[in-house]
């Protein structure tokens, strides 16, 4: 089995939604748990200047990925986040998973997309 039991995304920053945009902006953590088991994680979001949120509980099925939108983290538990606010998160696993992080910027005309896997151990 791959991945790792804890990963950290220091660069979460929502990009604003444009009402002319053809695509919705936003940021995307896609966790994947190959493992035979389901996969409990906490999520923690860091904050500059307000405390953190620790623990949110995201179940990640046996062999299934799960895609969490950040704009709609109380969707799934977590704090509502602002468009242009830096936060970071942490993803702690009971068991080792893969976890990628990934933002849409539609703000402007050529879009702008990058995702990045993080630091792990």
């Amino acid at each position: 089995m791959a991945g790792k039991k804890t990963w950290y995304f220091p660069d979460g920053y929502l990009p604003e939604k444009l009402d002319n945009s053809l695509i919705e902006a936003h940021e995307a953590m896609m966790l994947l748990n190959d493992n035979k088991s389901p996969a409990h994680v906490l999520l923690d979001f860091y904050f500059e200047n307000k405390e953190p949120v620790l623990g949110v509980l995201v179940t990640v099925g046996a062999q299934r990925v799960v895609c969490l939108h950040m704009d709609k983290a109380p969707e799934f538990g977590g704090p509502a986040i602002a468009p242009l606010v830096q936060y970071a998160l942490r993803v702690r696993s009971d068991i080792d998973i893969v976890v990628q992080f990934g933002r849409l910027d539609a703000t402007q005309a050529n879009l702008a997309y990058y995702s990045s896997m993080g630091y792990c151990e």
